[in-house]
């Protein structure tokens, strides 16, 4: 083997930076020719180690008929090596007892020098396809690896935000800072009397820090203890947490048709559910009627009002389409008639997991709590409180 055994002619290549690149790799051919002779078995060796190695990199295809043809020679020398061991007299019967222990299977000296070297190339495709496969799932698990440590850092980030927050509940820190009449609400009662409103003390640091929070809720000895927020949508809070800031977890928030300021007969609070255990995760707990029995009570204050809220029904349900004309709970926010009222209560009734024993009637206060759940497309997990105190 020789340099001239790879001639370059410049009609094979179509751009004359690729000619100039195969002539870049001739020259390293020629110089790994001089280094090792490839016309000795110990030559030969060197030169295919010298390429395994990767310290030559080779940029046309007249790097590749190069890597081909010292692969083809590694090969034969091997083989050679190999049969001179052997000796050179075995028999047609011994070939025949070779060929039974092996099935019959040919080996690749079997073949024709063309033959063997479609099957090398053959071969050796199938290696590379077989390292990028590999190479393709490495990355994969390090990608989902990545992901998994990301995750859990930021849930790990947020709980620590809402620890921050939970102990801003009562804090003076802020007060004073905003006008006092920034605290206030005034509205019209059903007597035509004037109501003042004002935020309660133990939630004006909170508020200062963003006017969309509406309440705190907190379930005892659960992971539930957040504040709760309102937007202009039932989409913005999906994807945004309490300083505003994108975050997968998203926050609390209560039904964007609600009013704490007049009070409804049924306000709704939406949040995700995430594999952490964050936000309303827990809920599906209540599918469970021990589970109800040690976590009977739900406090949930707005920023104007403290309140104390009793399940009442857990059940499944679904986001449906808007002509069908199922039960919709997301929809029952006030109630236009005690005749409806005492409709969704049935409703809900009949879809609950267990009887309570808690019911409800034409003016009271409700407080219901979704999150998505995954054992059906559109699914969602609802638990429904009365409001005792």
């Amino acid at each position: 083997m020789s340099g001239n055994d790879f001639p370059v002619s410049r009609s094979e290549f179509r751009t004359q930076a690729d000619f100039e690149a195969a002539m870049r790799d001739k020259r390293k051919i020629q110089l790994l020719l001089q280094r090792h002779d490839s016309k000795t078995a110990q030559g030969a060796e060197q030169l295919y180690q010298a390429l395994n190695s990767g310290e030559v990199r080779f940029e046309t295809v007249l790097g590749d008929r190069f890597d081909d043809a010292v692969y083809e020679l590694h090969k034969k020398l091997r083989q050679e090596d190999r049969t001179s061991s052997k000796g050179q007299g075995k028999s047609a019967a011994a070939k025949n007892s070779s060929a039974k222990k092996t099935g019959g299977k040919k080996s690749l000296e079997d073949y024709d020098p063309e033959m063997q070297k479609q099957i090398l190339f053959e071969m050796r495709k199938a290696e590379k396809r077989r390292r990028t496969v590999i190479l393709f799932f490495v990355l994969f698990a390090i990608a989902g690896f990545g992901y998994y440590v990301y995750y859990y850092f930021s849930a790990d980030k947020e709980n620590g935000r809402g620890d921050q927050l939970s102990n801003l509940v009562g804090s003076d820190t802020l007060v004073g800072l905003r006008d006092p009449e920034a605290y206030v609400a005034h509205l019209t009662d059903e007597g035509g009397n004037e109501v003042t409103l004002e935020v309660l003390d133990q939630y004006k640091t909170l508020y200062n820090l963003n006017q969309d929070l509406i309440g705190w809720i907190k379930i005892d000895d659960t992971i539930i203890d957040y504040p709760v927020m309102q937007g202009e949508d039932n989409t913005y809070y999906l994807s945004h947490n309490f300083d505003k800031k994108e975050e997968k977890a998203g926050a609390l928030f209560l039904d964007c048709n609600c009013d704490i300021i007049r009070g409804n007969d049924n306000f709704i609070i939406y949040g995700h559910h995430l594999t952490s255990g964050r936000m309303f995760s827990k809920l599906g707990e209540y599918e469970s009627r021990r589970y109800y029995e040690k976590h009977p009570y739900i406090h949930f204050d707005t920023i104007y009002e403290e309140g104390t809220y009793q399940v009442m029904y857990a059940f499944r349900s679904r986001v449906y389409d808007a002509d069908d004309v199922r039960f919709k709970y997301y929809q029952f926010i006030d109630a236009q008639s005690e005749e409806e009222f005492n409709s969704y209560m049935r409703e809900m009734s009949e879809q609950a997991f267990y009887d309570t024993g808690v019911t409800a009637r034409y003016g009271d206060r409700l407080l219901t709590l979704s999150t998505c759940d995954y054992q059906e497309q559109n699914g969602r997990f609802v638990v429904v409180a009365k409001k005792i105190q």
